[in-house]
């Protein structure tokens, strides 16, 4: 491991849901240390962080920020406002927000394709270095698909962001968890692997249709290219 990821060995976390445990699971299997948080208090955690091992701890969203070398946002579009800005200043924030307007309510300029959700996020953290990642794919296919580097069924995830620092950061944490990552170019193209886009969740699925008992397959790095140049916004 070379540069800036060489010196980064702490994943934060804010929000702990589905896509938030998997990637605490992911990063402490990969020798990372863990720092989780979500909107309900540490104490709410405290099963997981006892299930993680002494990798692991609970925080508050802010602490978890401030700890974290690379830093997942990984909750509702609906509260990315909540997010602590002041302790992500100059660090490298993944964001796997998807917009879903039943839950969330209607954002005129995502339903106009105006913007993305990153761009969003972006402009709340303006001192961050936003990278879309990990937003694309089922949280039961990110538990099960990672390999080894090298792998011949190692699977690709798209990443999107305007810091090729922290693009580079970035793929080396897809790495250590077990993946590729493929540049999809900056923020303002993160759309293409946005929800019900061809990059999103299908690539990886045996069956669509039936997520919760899919198995899973590999998607290579071709298969993810296809998918988002076939994206097309109405």
């Amino acid at each position: 491991m070379t540069g800036l990821a060489a010196a980064m060995g702490t994943l934060g976390l804010i929000g702990s849901g589905h896509i938030g445990s998997t990637l605490a699971r992911l990063a402490v299997d990969a020798d990372l240390d863990v720092v989780l948080s979500n909107s309900r208090g540490p104490e709410t955690l405290a099963d997981l962080v006892a299930e993680l091992g002494p990798r692991a701890r609970a925080a508050t969203p802010a602490e978890a920020a401030a700890a974290g070398d690379w830093v997942v946002a990984t909750v509702p579009l609906k509260s990315y406002a909540e997010i602590p800005a002041a302790p992500l200043a100059g660090k490298i924030v993944l964001d796997t927000i998807n917009y879903y307007p039943e839950r969330d309510g209607h954002v005129a300029e995502l339903d106009a394709g105006g913007t993305t959700t990153s761009e969003l996020l972006q402009r709340h953290l303006p001192d961050s270095r936003v990278v879309k990642a990990f937003n694309n794919i089922f949280f039961r296919h990110l538990a099960a698909l990672g390999r080894p580097a090298g792998a011949a069924d190692r699977s690709t995830l798209p990443i999107a962001g305007d810091d090729e620092e922290a693009m580079a950061a970035v793929a080396q944490l897809l790495d250590r968890l077990g993946y590729d990552a493929l540049d999809a170019g900056p923020l303002a193209d993160s759309w293409r692997f946005e929800r019900d886009m061809p990059a999103y969740v299908v690539p990886y699925a045996r069956n669509p249709q039936n997520l919760p008992d899919d198995p899973g397959k590999s998607a290579d790095a071709e298969t993810i290219r296809a998918a988002l140049t076939a994206a097309t916004r109405g």
